[in-house]
């Protein structure tokens, strides 16, 4: 038999200990072979290491290699420019990767979180003394004593308690404290038994006398915190897709430039012509700008949605929503307020809303003794907060304190001359207070308990016989309202003589009427959990609470709508098989209640591997787990806990579900504005290599240097590409379904527009303002120029004018695949409008200062060069305006 399942002296023998507790000698040995009650940390690589591999990963790697063929290139052949291209190339390098490292950089603080839960300091006897011990040093086999507002700093046996109640709520997420009583327990669970009460949970109320069977990583809590170390990290499908779009690059990029690099040499172009020429081949063909862009966007994209309450503690987390297909969420403190409050009330056989205030105060009249067993039946402390009286204890307790205080003004004081407390076997509790009319005997419980020890209804005003009829009343009232979701409580009264006897108490009760509780759905769920669906994202509620509690709030936000929407119990889930699962999860309407941690992350998996992108919402201890496997984690920053925090991608600020479709649109629109830059960067990269194939076949001087190719991809374009990446959201994303899984960031569409339209056409325009400048100047084919010469630097600067012009255009064309520049606009956006005159800055700076022309090679250009160049900015601007009204003619 399980612990749970002993009585208490089997219990106390089975850990070879007693009421005395463990002796100092035995305890040492324990602590010996169990360990420190702590939770230990589970190795991590080493944060230098993961520095390190910011700067070895694909990218980073042919950008290594192109920097060594710069720096060997000018240590073989000085003064052709390539240490000033080796040095700009590191510094891309090292740029791009101090960036990603912030990016994926996470302060693992989870078992700092986890430890402030538990308490310091706690109450132990040892050797039959009374003795406060660090948490740390409690073994299995103590004996402790625990009292209300305490945290539980192991599992423990309950030996001896006075009306212990316990909040479960990090652990399960039962949003009701949990009545606990010595008394063996039939439960198959041991974490449901009525005996137990696990490290991390909370007193509510009573005090406790309480055997420790488990210490650290072996408790409830420590599973739970090792899983959500020890579950592996979740790679993002952002992350996958760059992955995939820089392996693509950089290997189509390493074959071009080894390709070209033989042919050259065939062909009989000097060694270190070759090297130069297969350094540009590597350099035009890799987005350099593309990573540091894309972490910009992205952390952008954060401080919109930060408006938006929003945090998002991992940038590609705001993408990952945009495609999300399933959200599994909590109930209590997600979908709920996690409060309770009294919603209707049964007095005399008719219902009333609690809501009504008024109607609340003009039934106290008739009905005086219901508000006094509500306001005066509780084992709440009374303690004074911003100068207002406020109670703590049992949530339920208070709810029904603030019904009667909001109906009636606080009585007189009426001290408690009894009590017997509530106990899990009787079902209710009981005091006795004196009143100015005698001493008043006040009870409340179970209904169908507190029911069975009335013989008289208050009605009206009158105490009349309580007959089979109203019997039956009130057992249809409460039934209606549990089918609500309701907890319904039954409150009773009788005066006493002056002289009573304690064991005759609860006998030939007035039955004073019903209260049913519930924890409210927040208000703005129902039209969040419209959007989602509207957007094609399914909603999943997975809680650790009653099923007919988890159905009547889903049923009551418009999460299910069927008259029988599938319920599965941990207890069911157990039994089922992994393909079991994953058909249940095929059924249209389907809750999970009563599940655990592990189950929960269960449920998780099983969705993943049906090919969703999974969001989870939490905010307990319990969460913490399931919120790392998935796709993205989403915590409650108010409610939630710190390891649910920790362990989160993002955290609602305001604990609002309904910021989860804000955060969804965002993500939506990140992934379209990551194509939009994707576009644009990947546009230029044609006439930065058209120059590199020209030099090569048809021997003439290298159109374009590499020193310039980056002033474009680091300098000049990168503003403008992230005002690409901050484009505000279509209007209609979220009536869109979520894209398909196997939808690529980079595909033949995207493909085919950036290198083989807009790049084309701004190839021929980079390489006729290149020949435009060289025959004005006299130059014939087969003429050799030195790379001093000023008809060669003006020629290439002619060559990079050209591409930030068409560049210009370009970006305004980027801003939509379908739709003309005229109906999007030109001043929609703010950062592309600056990014276009940063533009214009640089390529002045470039074109007509000493400095830049020192540093990147280039000579004052005359104004028939522009005049000469302006024509093919237009004509691009004409034929994407063609290609978009053919693509929308063929859309429909």
């Amino acid at each position: 038999m399980q612990i749970h399942q002993l009585s208490v002296p089997d219990a106390l023998a089975s850990l070879r200990t007693t009421l005395a507790g463990l002796s100092h000698a035995e305890a040492q040995r324990r602590f010996h072979e169990y360990g420190a009650n702590r939770l230990e940390q589970v190795t991590r690589e080493p944060l230098w290491v993961r520095f390190l591999k910011e700067f070895t990963h694909l990218f980073s790697l042919i950008l290594w290699v192109a920097a060594a063929l710069a720096f060997a290139a000018e240590w073989f052949a000085p003064g052709q420019g390539m240490a000033r291209l080796g040095v700009a190339v590191v510094v891309v390098i090292l740029v791009s990767g101090i960036f990603s490292f912030w990016q994926e950089h996470r302060v693992e603080q989870t078992l700092a979180a986890l430890r402030k839960l538990l308490p310091q300091q706690v109450e132990v006897i040892r050797d039959s003394k009374v003795c406060q011990l660090p948490l740390q040093q409690l073994v299995p086999g103590d004996i402790v004593f625990l009292a209300q507002g305490d945290h539980v700093p192991a599992d423990c046996r309950l030996l001896e308690g006075f009306g212990v109640k316990v909040n479960n709520a990090a652990i399960t997420g039962e949003s009701l404290p949990q009545a606990r009583d010595a008394g063996p327990s039939e439960e198959e669970e041991f974490t449901r038994g009525k005996n137990i009460l696990l490290a991390g949970t909370a007193m509510a109320a009573g005090q406790a006398k309480v055997m420790v069977f488990a210490t650290g990583l072996r408790t409830e809590f420590g599973k739970i915190a090792h899983l959500t170390q020890a579950s592996g990290e979740v790679t993002s499908p952002l992350r996958k897709e760059i992955a995939h779009l820089s392996r693509l690059i950089g290997i189509f990029a390493v074959l071009i430039g080894l390709v070209f690099f033989v042919i050259a040499y065939i062909l009989g172009i000097p060694l270190w012509d070759d090297f130069i020429f297969a350094v540009g081949i590597i350099v035009a063909m890799v987005p350099e700008g593309l990573l540091p862009t894309l972490t910009l966007a992205l952390v952008l994209a954060t401080q919109r949605m930060a408006k938006r309450n929003v945090l998002i503690r991992h940038l590609p987390s705001v993408e990952t929503l945009g495609s999300t297909t399933v959200i599994c969420t909590d109930k209590t403190g997600t979908l709920t307020e996690n409060r309770m409050t009294v919603k209707q009330i049964l007095l005399g056989g008719s219902v009333y809303p609690a809501s009504d205030s008024g109607k609340m105060e003009s039934l106290v009249k008739d009905y005086r003794p219901f508000f006094l067993v509500a306001r005066l039946c509780h084992d709440l402390r009374e303690c004074e907060q911003g100068g207002q009286c406020a109670f703590l204890g049992d949530p339920l307790e208070t709810a029904l304190v603030d019904m009667a205080s909001g109906a009636m003004p606080l009585p007189a004081e009426y001290p408690k001359l009894d009590e017997i407390p509530f106990d899990a076997d009787r079902m209710r509790q009981s005091t006795v207070h004196a009143t100015p009319e005698g001493p008043l005997f006040l009870c409340k419980g179970a209904p169908e308990v507190v029911a069975s020890l009335c013989t008289r209804i208050l009605t009206d005003g009158k105490e009349i016989i309580f007959t089979d009829n109203m019997r039956e009343t009130i057992r249809a009232a409460q039934e209606s309202m549990a089918e609500q979701g309701m907890r319904v409580l039954a409150l009773a009264y009788r005066p006493l003589p002056v002289q009573w006897q304690h064991a005759a108490l609860e006998e030939d009760l007035i039955f004073a009427g019903l209260a049913g509780l519930e924890d409210p759905p927040r208000p703005e769920v129902p039209e969040a959990i419209r959007k989602c669906h509207q957007a094609g994202i399914r909603v999943i509620m997975v809680t650790g609470d009653h099923p007919s509690t988890a159905r009547a709030i889903a049923r009551e936000i418009g999460l299910v709508r069927s008259a029988a929407p599938l319920v599965v119990t941990g207890e069911i889930l157990r039994g089922y098989s992994e393909t079991q699962l994953r058909l249940a999860l095929d059924e249209p309407e389907i809750i999970f209640a009563r599940v655990t941690a592990e189950q929960k992350m269960r449920i998780v998996d099983a969705l993943k591997r049906k090919q969703h992108i999974v969001a989870v919402t939490g905010d307990g201890v319990n969460d913490a787990p399931a919120l790392k496997s998935a796709h993205i984690g989403i915590a409650m920053g108010i409610t939630g806990t710190d390891v649910a925090k920790e362990a989160a991608d993002m955290v609602l600020l305001d604990d609002n579900f309904a910021s989860i479709v804000n955060a969804v649109e965002e993500g939506r629109a990140v992934f379209e504005n990551i194509r939009r830059f994707l576009t644009y960067i990947l546009a230029h990269n044609v006439p930065e290599l058209i120059p590199y194939l020209a030099f090569m076949l048809f021997q003439i001087p290298l159109p374009l240097t590499p020193i310039q190719i980056l002033s474009v991809d680091m300098g000049t374009d990168s503003l403008t590409a992230l005002g690409l990446g901050v484009e505000k959201p279509n209007p209609k994303v979220m009536e869109q379904p979520p894209r398909s899984r196997h939808e690529r960031l980079f595909n033949w569409s995207l493909a085919l527009r950036a290198y083989f339209f807009l790049g084309t056409i701004e190839a021929v325009a980079a390489m006729a303002g290149f020949f435009f400048v060289l025959h004005g100047g006299g130059w014939s084919y087969g003429q050799k120029l030195s790379l001093e010469d000023p008809l060669y630097l003006q020629a290439t600067t002619a060559c990079l004018s050209s591409i930030i012009v068409t560049q210009i255009v370009n970006v305004f064309l980027c801003r939509s695949r379908y739709r003309s520049i005229f109906s999007v606009g030109l001043f929609g956006n703010p950062l592309i409008l600056w990014g276009v005159l940063l533009e214009i800055a640089l390529i002045l700076f470039i074109d007509y200062t000493p400095w830049g022309n020192s540093i990147f090679g280039t000579a004052p250009i005359g104004g028939k060069v522009w005049l000469f160049i302006f024509p093919f900015a237009l004509m691009l601007l004409i034929l994407e305006e063609v290609r978009k009204r053919l693509a929308r003619a063929v859309a429909g």
